[in-house]
């Protein structure tokens, strides 16, 4: 499911972004109301997540110019601003959904389904992935490679889980501290790279080939057969 996040806080940013990936979404971000609204009319999306209060152009003006268009994407606004006013001038600027922050990522993805299945969107929650002899299962937060189950710490899981589900993408060490560390981690952190190799270690104790390669400058990718001369 393609979802666009409309939202300008980085932490609310890489909370959602990252729980809703484990719910199996693919969230798209803009930053600003006017890059939201771009995007929301450029794309297909099947849903849009729109804050309130946004740089540029607020989120009331971005729904009723998204509605203005494309009248049944499934629209839920998110904000800090829970007087009935702000709910029923949300619901009334064309949104099918308001939720208050703080909210559960829990009860977000819940409320994202419902408006899917009310939508006709087909939902395909994809729990499990594979790469070579290496399984994961999101639900049950178990990992296996060649059927044994391999003993990760949370961290170690968390990172896995996100170089399986970005197979075969280069992705920069300030995507992973992003998407498996908080958003304000020290970006100076050499953390991505001890986790790395104490991942790669369990991964290839028992002989398995080499699957998180070194990509020179640029970061890390998850993927089988031969390495070129710029990865390790």
């Amino acid at each position: 499911m393609g979802i666009l996040l409309v939202e300008d806080e980085p932490n609310v940013v890489s909370v959602i972004k990252r729980g809703l990936t484990t719910y199996g979404f693919e969230v798209s971000v803009a930053a600003n109301g006017v890059t939201g609204l771009q995007m929301a009319l450029d794309n297909n999306f099947d849903l849009v997540i729109l804050d309130v209060m946004l740089p540029l152009m607020d989120g009331i003006q971005v729904c009723k110019r998204i509605r203005e268009q494309k009248k049944t994407v499934p629209i839920i606004m998110l904000t800090a601003l829970d007087s009935t006013e702000n709910i029923v001038g949300g619901l009334d600027s064309g949104a099918d959904d308001y939720m208050v922050k703080p909210f559960k990522i829990a009860e977000l993805a819940a409320r994202l389904r419902t408006l899917l299945r009310r939508s006709g969107a087909e939902i395909q929650a994809n729990n499990s992935f594979a790469i070579d002899n290496l399984h994961i299962d999101t639900e049950s937060k178990i990992a296996k490679r060649n059927n044994e189950v391999l003993k990760l710490t949370a961290t170690e899981y968390r990172l896995l889980e996100y170089f399986i589900k970005n197979q075969r993408k280069v992705l920069s060490r300030i995507q992973i501290l992003e998407n498996v560390w908080d958003i304000d981690f020290n970006m100076g952190t050499n953390v991505v790279d001890v986790y790395v190799n104490y991942l790669r270690k369990k991964l290839e104790k028992n002989g398995g080939i080499k699957l998180i390669h070194t990509v020179f400058g640029m970061g890390y990718i998850m993927k089988e057969g031969d390495i070129d001369e710029n990865t390790k």
